[in-house]
Protein backbone atom coordinates (compact mmCIF):
# COMPACT_ATOMS: atom_id res chain seq x y z
CA UNK A 1 0.00 0.00 0.00
CA UNK A 2 1.35 3.40 -1.01
CA UNK A 3 0.49 6.20 1.40
CA UNK A 4 0.75 9.96 0.92
CA UNK A 5 0.94 12.32 3.87
CA UNK A 6 -0.59 15.51 2.56
CA UNK A 7 1.31 18.71 3.34
CA UNK A 8 1.93 22.00 1.49
CA UNK A 9 4.86 23.16 -0.60
CA UNK A 10 6.01 25.72 1.98
CA UNK A 11 5.10 25.07 5.59
CA UNK A 12 4.07 28.29 7.34
CA UNK A 13 5.56 26.89 10.56
CA UNK A 14 7.47 23.77 11.64
CA UNK A 15 5.58 20.52 12.11
CA UNK A 16 6.82 18.70 15.25
CA UNK A 17 5.01 15.51 14.18
CA UNK A 18 6.53 15.41 10.70
CA UNK A 19 9.64 13.31 11.08
CA UNK A 20 8.20 11.20 13.89
CA UNK A 21 5.26 10.15 11.74
CA UNK A 22 7.31 9.45 8.65
CA UNK A 23 9.82 7.34 10.57
CA UNK A 24 7.11 5.36 12.36
CA UNK A 25 5.26 4.56 9.14
CA UNK A 26 8.43 3.47 7.37
CA UNK A 27 9.43 1.34 10.36
CA UNK A 28 6.07 -0.39 9.88
CA UNK A 29 7.26 -1.30 6.35
CA UNK A 30 4.79 1.03 4.66
CA UNK A 31 5.58 2.93 1.47
CA UNK A 32 5.00 6.54 2.41
CA UNK A 33 5.82 9.94 0.90
CA UNK A 34 4.98 13.56 1.56
CA UNK A 35 2.61 15.03 -1.01
CA UNK A 36 2.16 18.81 -1.29
CA UNK A 37 -1.45 19.55 -2.18
CA UNK A 38 -0.48 22.86 -3.81
CA UNK A 39 2.23 21.38 -6.06
CA UNK A 40 0.67 20.95 -9.53
CA UNK A 41 3.28 18.33 -10.42
CA UNK A 42 2.12 15.82 -7.81
CA UNK A 43 -0.24 12.94 -8.57
CA UNK A 44 -2.45 11.74 -5.71
CA UNK A 45 -3.75 9.01 -7.99
CA UNK A 46 -0.45 7.19 -7.52
CA UNK A 47 -1.34 6.46 -3.88
CA UNK A 48 -3.76 4.02 -2.30
CA UNK A 49 -4.37 6.34 0.66
CA UNK A 50 -3.89 10.07 1.16
CA UNK A 51 -3.87 11.26 4.77
CA UNK A 52 -4.31 14.98 5.38
CA UNK A 53 -1.64 16.26 7.74
CA UNK A 54 0.21 19.58 7.47
CA UNK A 55 -1.74 21.25 4.62
CA UNK A 56 -1.69 24.36 6.75
CA UNK A 57 -2.02 27.00 4.04
CA UNK A 58 -5.41 25.85 2.72
CA UNK A 59 -7.14 28.97 4.11
CA UNK A 60 -5.28 31.11 1.56
CA UNK A 61 -7.18 29.46 -1.32
CA UNK A 62 -10.04 27.47 0.21
CA UNK A 63 -11.92 26.96 -3.06
CA UNK A 64 -8.80 25.65 -4.78
CA UNK A 65 -8.12 23.41 -1.81
CA UNK A 66 -11.64 21.98 -1.90
CA UNK A 67 -11.29 21.33 -5.63
CA UNK A 68 -8.08 19.42 -4.87
CA UNK A 69 -9.86 17.47 -2.15
CA UNK A 70 -12.65 16.43 -4.51
CA UNK A 71 -10.22 15.47 -7.27
CA UNK A 72 -8.07 13.45 -4.87
CA UNK A 73 -11.06 11.60 -3.44
CA UNK A 74 -11.96 10.43 -6.95
CA UNK A 75 -8.54 8.89 -7.60
CA UNK A 76 -7.47 7.77 -4.13
CA UNK A 77 -8.87 7.12 -0.67
CA UNK A 78 -8.76 10.30 1.40
CA UNK A 79 -8.78 10.64 5.18
CA UNK A 80 -10.41 12.41 6.63
CA UNK A 81 -12.99 12.13 3.80
CA UNK A 82 -14.09 15.01 1.55
CA UNK A 83 -17.54 15.53 3.07
CA UNK A 84 -15.90 16.03 6.46
CA UNK A 85 -13.39 18.49 5.02
CA UNK A 86 -16.12 20.51 3.30
CA UNK A 87 -18.14 20.76 6.51
CA UNK A 88 -15.18 21.51 8.77
CA UNK A 89 -13.35 24.04 6.59
CA UNK A 90 -15.60 26.97 7.53
CA UNK A 91 -16.07 27.49 11.25
CA UNK A 92 -19.76 28.01 10.64
CA UNK A 93 -20.00 24.38 11.74
CA UNK A 94 -19.90 25.82 15.27
CA UNK A 95 -23.29 27.43 14.62
CA UNK A 96 -24.70 24.05 13.69
CA UNK A 97 -23.31 22.43 16.80
CA UNK A 98 -24.62 25.30 18.91
CA UNK A 99 -28.08 24.77 17.42
CA UNK A 100 -27.86 21.10 18.41
CA UNK A 101 -27.20 22.09 22.00
CA UNK A 102 -23.42 21.75 22.12
CA UNK A 103 -21.95 24.54 24.30
CA UNK A 104 -19.55 26.67 22.27
CA UNK A 105 -17.61 29.80 23.09
CA UNK A 106 -20.12 32.69 22.79
CA UNK A 107 -19.77 33.92 19.22
CA UNK A 108 -21.10 36.66 16.96
CA UNK A 109 -20.85 36.25 13.18
CA UNK A 110 -20.10 38.88 10.55
CA UNK A 111 -20.60 37.97 6.91
CA UNK A 112 -18.13 38.95 4.21
CA UNK A 113 -18.84 42.37 2.76
CA UNK A 114 -20.85 43.63 5.73
CA UNK A 115 -20.00 46.02 8.54
CA UNK A 116 -21.04 45.44 12.14
CA UNK A 117 -20.61 47.79 15.13
CA UNK A 118 -18.18 46.03 17.45
CA UNK A 119 -19.06 48.19 20.44
CA UNK A 120 -22.75 47.31 20.09
CA UNK A 121 -21.97 43.57 19.81
CA UNK A 122 -19.82 43.71 22.92
CA UNK A 123 -22.42 45.70 24.87
CA UNK A 124 -25.37 43.50 23.87
CA UNK A 125 -23.54 40.33 24.88
CA UNK A 126 -22.08 41.72 28.10
CA UNK A 127 -18.52 40.96 26.99
CA UNK A 128 -15.34 42.84 27.82
CA UNK A 129 -12.40 41.38 25.91
CA UNK A 130 -13.07 39.75 22.54
CA UNK A 131 -11.18 37.68 20.00
CA UNK A 132 -11.69 38.44 16.32
CA UNK A 133 -10.68 35.95 13.63
CA UNK A 134 -11.63 34.72 10.15
CA UNK A 135 -14.17 31.92 9.82
CA UNK A 136 -11.71 30.11 7.55
CA UNK A 137 -8.24 30.09 9.03
CA UNK A 138 -5.45 27.97 10.46
CA UNK A 139 -2.49 28.54 12.75
CA UNK A 140 -4.06 31.61 14.41
CA UNK A 141 -4.02 33.49 11.10
CA UNK A 142 -5.42 37.01 11.60
CA UNK A 143 -6.54 36.16 15.12
CA UNK A 144 -6.37 39.08 17.55
CA UNK A 145 -7.61 39.93 21.02
CA UNK A 146 -9.07 43.33 21.88
CA UNK A 147 -9.88 44.63 25.35
CA UNK A 148 -12.74 46.99 26.20
CA UNK A 149 -10.51 50.04 25.75
CA UNK A 150 -9.30 48.85 22.32
CA UNK A 151 -12.63 48.56 20.57
CA UNK A 152 -11.92 51.42 18.16
CA UNK A 153 -8.81 49.60 16.94
CA UNK A 154 -10.80 46.38 16.96
CA UNK A 155 -13.47 47.96 14.77
CA UNK A 156 -10.86 48.90 12.17
CA UNK A 157 -9.46 45.37 12.23
CA UNK A 158 -12.96 43.88 11.93
CA UNK A 159 -13.90 46.13 9.01
CA UNK A 160 -10.70 45.29 7.14
CA UNK A 161 -11.12 41.58 7.74
CA UNK A 162 -14.80 41.44 6.79
CA UNK A 163 -14.17 43.08 3.42
CA UNK A 164 -12.63 39.81 2.24
CA UNK A 165 -13.84 37.11 4.65
CA UNK A 166 -16.55 35.89 6.96
CA UNK A 167 -15.50 36.80 10.50
CA UNK A 168 -16.08 35.51 14.03
CA UNK A 169 -16.17 37.64 17.16
CA UNK A 170 -15.82 35.56 20.31
CA UNK A 171 -15.89 36.30 23.99
CA UNK A 172 -12.41 36.09 25.46
CA UNK A 173 -12.58 33.32 28.06
CA UNK A 174 -10.50 34.38 31.06
CA UNK A 175 -10.15 30.79 32.29
CA UNK A 176 -7.65 30.23 29.48
CA UNK A 177 -5.10 32.29 31.39
CA UNK A 178 -4.98 29.79 34.25
CA UNK A 179 -6.27 26.51 32.84
CA UNK A 180 -5.37 27.02 29.19
CA UNK A 181 -7.19 25.42 26.30
CA UNK A 182 -7.41 21.63 26.36
CA UNK A 183 -6.86 19.73 23.11
CA UNK A 184 -8.53 16.30 23.22
CA UNK A 185 -7.09 13.83 20.72
CA UNK A 186 -9.17 11.04 19.13
CA UNK A 187 -7.52 8.51 16.82
CA UNK A 188 -9.25 5.57 15.16
CA UNK A 189 -11.94 5.02 17.76
CA UNK A 190 -9.94 5.89 20.85
CA UNK A 191 -9.33 8.96 23.00
CA UNK A 192 -5.55 8.76 23.21
CA UNK A 193 -4.45 11.84 25.17
CA UNK A 194 -4.92 15.52 25.88
CA UNK A 195 -2.56 18.46 26.07
CA UNK A 196 -2.89 21.98 27.45
CA UNK A 197 -2.26 24.91 25.09
CA UNK A 198 -1.56 28.49 26.04
CA UNK A 199 -3.42 31.34 24.28
CA UNK A 200 -2.07 32.01 20.80
CA UNK A 201 -2.68 34.98 18.53
CA UNK A 202 -1.31 36.13 15.18
CA UNK A 203 2.46 35.96 15.09
CA UNK A 204 2.72 34.06 18.37
CA UNK A 205 4.20 30.66 19.11
CA UNK A 206 2.21 27.74 20.45
CA UNK A 207 3.14 26.55 23.93
CA UNK A 208 1.93 23.11 24.94
CA UNK A 209 2.12 20.92 28.02
CA UNK A 210 3.01 17.30 28.49
CA UNK A 211 0.28 14.79 27.67
CA UNK A 212 -2.43 13.80 30.11
CA UNK A 213 -5.49 11.56 30.02
CA UNK A 214 -8.79 12.68 28.57
CA UNK A 215 -11.05 12.77 31.61
CA UNK A 216 -14.40 11.00 31.77
CA UNK A 217 -16.18 14.37 31.76
CA UNK A 218 -14.20 15.48 28.71
CA UNK A 219 -14.94 12.23 26.90
CA UNK A 220 -18.67 12.58 27.55
CA UNK A 221 -18.60 16.13 26.21
CA UNK A 222 -16.50 15.18 23.19
CA UNK A 223 -18.67 12.21 22.26
CA UNK A 224 -21.63 14.58 22.25
CA UNK A 225 -19.81 16.73 19.70
CA UNK A 226 -18.88 13.83 17.43
CA UNK A 227 -22.12 11.87 17.67
CA UNK A 228 -23.75 13.26 14.50
CA UNK A 229 -20.69 12.83 12.31
CA UNK A 230 -21.48 9.66 10.39
CA UNK A 231 -18.52 9.70 8.02
CA UNK A 232 -15.40 7.61 8.54
CA UNK A 233 -12.81 9.44 10.63
CA UNK A 234 -9.17 8.59 11.20
CA UNK A 235 -8.56 11.41 13.66
CA UNK A 236 -10.20 14.33 15.42
CA UNK A 237 -9.10 17.02 17.82
CA UNK A 238 -11.46 18.95 20.05
CA UNK A 239 -10.19 22.17 21.61
CA UNK A 240 -12.19 23.01 24.72
CA UNK A 241 -12.19 25.83 27.26
CA UNK A 242 -13.88 25.92 30.64
CA UNK A 243 -16.49 28.67 31.13
CA UNK A 244 -16.77 30.71 34.32
CA UNK A 245 -19.56 28.41 35.56
CA UNK A 246 -17.40 25.31 35.09
CA UNK A 247 -19.01 24.06 31.88
CA UNK A 248 -16.87 22.88 29.00
CA UNK A 249 -17.24 24.95 25.83
CA UNK A 250 -16.06 23.93 22.38
CA UNK A 251 -13.50 26.27 20.89
CA UNK A 252 -12.85 24.30 17.69
CA UNK A 253 -13.43 20.85 16.27
CA UNK A 254 -10.45 20.10 14.04
CA UNK A 255 -11.02 17.40 11.44
CA UNK A 256 -8.78 18.51 8.56
CA UNK A 257 -5.15 18.99 9.55
CA UNK A 258 -4.73 19.29 13.32
CA UNK A 259 -1.46 18.69 15.10
CA UNK A 260 -1.94 15.47 17.06
CA UNK A 261 0.98 16.02 19.46
CA UNK A 262 2.70 12.69 18.87
CA UNK A 263 5.86 14.10 20.43
CA UNK A 264 4.02 14.47 23.72
CA UNK A 265 2.47 10.98 23.61
CA UNK A 266 4.26 8.31 21.53
CA UNK A 267 1.58 5.63 22.20
CA UNK A 268 -0.83 7.74 20.12
CA UNK A 269 1.65 7.63 17.23
CA UNK A 270 1.80 3.82 17.45
CA UNK A 271 -2.00 3.65 17.42
CA UNK A 272 -2.14 5.99 14.41
CA UNK A 273 0.34 3.85 12.48
CA UNK A 274 -1.57 0.65 13.26
CA UNK A 275 -4.78 2.27 12.03
CA UNK A 276 -3.20 3.50 8.80
CA UNK A 277 -1.61 0.11 8.14
CA UNK A 278 -4.99 -1.63 8.17
CA UNK A 279 -6.67 -2.22 4.79
CA UNK A 280 -9.53 -0.03 6.01
CA UNK A 281 -8.48 2.39 8.74
CA UNK A 282 -10.40 4.83 10.88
Amino acid sequence: MRIALVTCANLPEPDPDRELLMEALRNAKLQVEWLAWDDPNTDPGGFDLCVLRSCWNYYENPRVFLDWIETTARVSRLLNPPQVVRWNLHKGYLRELDARGVPIIPTAWVSKGTQSPLEKIVEENGWTDVVIKPAVSAGSFQTRRFSADQLRVGQTFLDELSRERDVMIQQYMTSIENEGERALIWIAGRWTHAIRKSPRFSGGDEQVSEASEVSAKEQTFAERVLTDIKAELLYARLDVIRAADGRLCLSELELIEPSLFFLQHPPALKHFVRAVAQPRCG
